[in-house]
């Protein structure tokens, strides 16, 4: 059978592309070499714009009826000032969620399966095969099977930052940073939120978020040349973490580690060319950035949809018009991801405030309307050069 299209990997990238894809009628092909559900590293949250999008593909009230709950409002503490707002309605939502990903993935490789695709799982993917220059299709194998060869008029990789089809295909990178934090993340119970809480601290950068089975799941982040010290002994390093955030540390001390510590220290910041003659990428395969701003969900979100859209009024065309069609998505995607990656490559060096941003969110700090703003903004809600110049007004009109 030869398909559409087959996306290697069925995480929030991959099982979204393919649900998107198959509602659309196309004939699409989903593998991933985990079984769901199953566990992934993840800072969990889903930012507004990915929250709006969740409701309108019809998956929000089963996000909320699998126990997630909703973070209206964020306390952000920098330590000189502390932010404490809520979020504005967003095409229809007005809360952020964090759902663990073992729900999450599952749900989205179910409704891809529902819209249509053929979903395999446990499925390995060794070789990306093509003729000429050109991507034609994958091998793998379900273990304990031989391998079989799938042909598609394209293949989308939406198999992480590592991904096997950008490499076969040669992707180029650019805009590429060093690494320069390393996450850790652990679940609590009882641990009291009113919402989410974010901190900022010199050399240090906390996240707490409500999450699904009434925990608490709480990540530290902290400087890369850290890791040695960190490994030697995680318990007490995360601990000590969060002791400078307020009375976070303590509450979590009054409370129960129901899992095991996670880490982190693999966070590159880079692009990829994104699309090529039969092939594209999605996800951490295209864009991958720093979790201090946790985005990766939400873009994950859009940049599927961009991509399907490309593809499902592309490829009636030919090859010539796909190609086309995925040129734009291209053009799309970066225009859209590059001002919150540029802001997390210079957030993800946990460097102290400069002494304007230190003013700025003083001056802010007891306006609950720009507050609101702000966080909406770094949510992503707001285009950060539109925030940026609307701020900018707004505090001249203030001095005048």
């Amino acid at each position: 059978m030869r398909y559409d299209v087959i996306v290697v990997g069925a995480r929030v990238a991959g099982a979204t592309t393919a649900m998107l894809l198959a509602r659309q009628g196309l004939r699409v092909l989903a593998v991933d070499r985990a079984r769901f559900p199953s566990d992934t590293l993840s800072t969990h949250q889903v930012q507004l714009p990915g929250v709006a999008r969740l409701h309108r593909w019809g998956l929000l009230d089963r996000v909320r009826a699998a126990g997630t709950p909703a973070a209206h409002r964020i306390r952000l503490d920098v330590g000189h000032a502390v932010l404490d707002g809520q979020f504005s309605p967003y095409q229809g939502v007005d809360a952020i969620y964090s759902p663990r990903r073992t729900f999450l993935d599952a749900l989205l490789v179910e409704a891809a399966r529902a819209a249509g695709a053929e979903v395999r799982e446990g499925f390995v993917v060794d070789r990306v095969v093509g003729d000429g220059d050109r991507v034609t299709g994958i091998r793998g194998f379900e273990r304990g099977h031989s391998p079989v060869t799938e042909v598609a008029h394209l293949v989308v990789g939406a198999d992480g930052k590592h991904s096997r089809v950008a490499e076969a295909a040669g992707a180029r990178r650019y805009r590429k940073r060093a690494a320069r934090s390393f996450g850790c993340y652990t679940y609590w119970s009882g641990v009291p939120l009113s919402g989410g809480e974010l901190y900022h601290r010199p050399g240090r950068a906390v996240a707490a978020f409500p999450t699904n089975d009434g925990l608490t799941m709480v990540y530290t982040a902290a400087p890369k040349a850290e890791f040695a010290d960190f490994r030697a002994d995680v318990d007490t390093h995360y601990r000590k973490t969060l002791d400078l955030c307020g009375d976070l540390g303590d509450r979590v001390r009054d409370g129960v580690r129901a899992e095991r510590f996670r880490a982190a220290p693999d966070l590159p910041n880079l692009f990829r060319v994104p699309c090529g003659p039969g092939w594209a990428l999605v996800g951490d395969a295209g864009v991958v950035m720093d979790p201090v701003t946790a985005q990766g969900i939400a873009n994950a979100f859009r940049d599927a949809e961009l991509l399907a859209e490309a593809v499902a009024g592309g490829i009636d065309g030919g090859p010539t018009h796909l190609d086309r069609a995925l040129s734009a998505y291209w053009r799309q995607r970066d225009e859209a991801v590059r001002p919150m990656y540029d802001l997390t490559v210079r957030l993800a060096g946990l460097a102290p405030l400069r002494r304007m941003e230190r003013r700025l969110l003083a001056s802010i700090a007891d306006r609950p309307d720009e507050v609101d703003r702000f966080l909406g903004a770094f949510g992503g809600a707001i285009p950060l050069p539109e925030y940026r110049r609307t701020l900018l007004c707004r505090l001249a009109k203030r001095q005048r």
